[in-house]
């Protein structure tokens, strides 16, 4: 623990990172080091093709989802601090860290993980999920393991199932709806951050 406060030192407002977050000071210098592993050229940012690198990330069906999701704000690089606030959203709610924090929302909430998840469909970023935009996540994910009668069924059947005011799309609300029973702090979780 030692070393990992003497590293936690040379992260520039590693503080205000954990207390935004819920790190503790061993995650945050773990994901420095990961950061600056990722850092090929050492200019304290990642660009794109950084990201593309990351192993576990190349089997993702929805890699370019994912890694799109750290470039959501249009910028062409991310910084270290943006980089552990995204994956922030990985993390379990820690309750003893919201009442220490004062935190009333935390990054890593219910409502900001499924949002999160959200963005990973709404590709348009017009606040709703269009059959299209289903239809191409499914495709990616499923790939060849299904017809696209099959994809295209599915598609249909979970807007009609999830599509409340009828609009032949789904609303974030829609979504955080149709996902009420579902454990998210399980289906989004990155195994080193529990």
């Amino acid at each position: 623990m030692g070393s990992a406060k003497s590293s936690l030192s040379k992260i520039p407002n590693a503080e205000q990172l954990m207390d935004d977050t819920g790190f503790s000071p061993a995650h945050v210098v773990r994901l420095h080091e990961r950061f600056q592993a990722l850092d090929k050229e050492k200019k304290g940012h990642l660009s794109r093709q950084d990201f593309e690198s990351i192993k576990e990330l190349a089997t993702n069906p929805i890699r370019d989802r994912i890694i799109g999701a750290f470039f959501a704000q249009g910028g062409e690089m991310v910084d270290f601090h943006t980089f552990v606030k995204i994956l922030a959203h990985f993390r379990p709610v820690d309750k003893k860290h919201l009442k220490k924090a004062n935190i009333r929302e935390p990054i890593n909430s219910r409502t900001n993980k499924l949002r999160f998840a959200f963005q990973l469909y709404d590709q348009d970023n017009d606040g709703k999920i269009s059959r299209s935009e289903l239809l191409q996540v499914l495709r990616t994910m499923l790939e060849v393991q299904v017809t696209d009668e099959q994809l295209e069924s599915i598609a249909d059947r979970t807007i009609q199932e999830a599509d409340l005011d009828g609009d032949n799309a789904i609303s974030f609300d829609e979504f955080r709806k149709s996902l009420e029973k579902v454990n998210i702090d399980h289906k989004m979780s990155i195994r080193f951050l529990r």
